[in-house]
């Protein structure tokens, strides 16, 4: 079904049960499957193929052979009707792949809006994206990773199933991360290792000069402790104290409790950076 200022070029394949917006638009030899759902002035190029259950906002732009909402790439997936869910204001580039989720993952896979996905990126199923996120050219994220608002994802990184990426973090190119990147934070490298504050980041998001004071007390407090206080206290001990400096600072206060909250571990700090900067 497509609403009234569609355009559909001749060649391309759209299933009669597919809901087309009105505005959008759908280039040459694309196909669309019964089940997806499209919402107002969405760009979609030639060659792309959209199917599954898929659920795509407003004004997003699709590039030329994206595959969005085909079958994930998990072994345990029998068919079960999971979903891929995808907000607006979008970008999505060439040869990037959307996948859905599986019934072991809770069933759908979730981007919010205004994201960036460079050629050749992947998002697994059950992974959830939120808004404003840059994933640059080769990047993957594994099944039921977590990518929090902000964060920029270095080209040819690989991010590991489970794993958690904070507000804001930053990942370097190159890097393969297999432990929870807390917010604001920036890591690189193989295994990835935290470099210390995003603090360019920091600013672009509207943090002001007492969050980035009150992060660099809490990053010192849990990463960078002094030679007396890394010997007394283990880090479970560390966090607890970064806990009672952060005061009612909202920044600081998520940073504590997502390292709190962590269930695969955090990243370790890159021991030669004398800095949280």
């Amino acid at each position: 079904m497509a609403d009234l200022g569609t355009t559909i070029h001749p060649t391309a394949i759209v299933d009669p049960l597919a809901s087309i917006g009105a505005g959008t638009t759908i280039g040459p030899y694309s196909i669309v499957g019964p089940n997806v759902i499209l919402g107002k002035n969405n760009r979609i190029g030639a060659h792309v193929i959209l199917e599954g259950r898929t659920f795509i906002g407003d004004e997003n732009t699709i590039y030329q052979f994206a595959s969005v909402g085909a079958a994930p790439q998990d072994l345990k997936y029998q068919g079960e009707p999971s979903e891929l869910r995808i907000g607006s204001r979008n970008i999505v580039r060439e040869y990037v792949t959307l996948q859905p989720g599986t019934l072991g993952g809770g069933m759908v896979t979730s981007i919010g809006d205004q994201n960036l996905f460079m050629a050749n990126t992947h998002v697994g199923h059950d992974s959830h994206v939120g808004n404003r996120c840059v994933i640059a050219n080769g990047a993957a994220l594994a099944g039921h990773v977590t990518v929090d608002d902000g964060v920029i994802i270095g080209g040819l990184s690989g991010i590991h199933q489970f794993v958690k990426l904070g507000k804001v973090a930053m990942i370097g190119a190159g890097a393969m991360v297999a432990q929870d990147i807390p917010p604001y934070c920036m890591a690189q490298g193989d295994r990835a290792s935290i470099q210390g504050l995003n603090r360019v980041g920091l600013e672009r998001n509207g943090g002001s000069r007492e969050d980035l004071s009150v992060l660099r007390e809490v990053y010192r407090l849990i990463f960078t402790p002094s030679g007396s206080e890394a010997k007394s206290k283990v880090f479970k001990d560390r966090v607890a104290q970064a806990r009672g400096v952060v005061g009612d600072n909202e920044r600081g206060l998520a940073f504590v409790m997502f390292i709190e909250g962590s269930q695969r571990g955090i990243a370790p700090h890159h021991r030669s950076v004398s800095s949280a900067e």
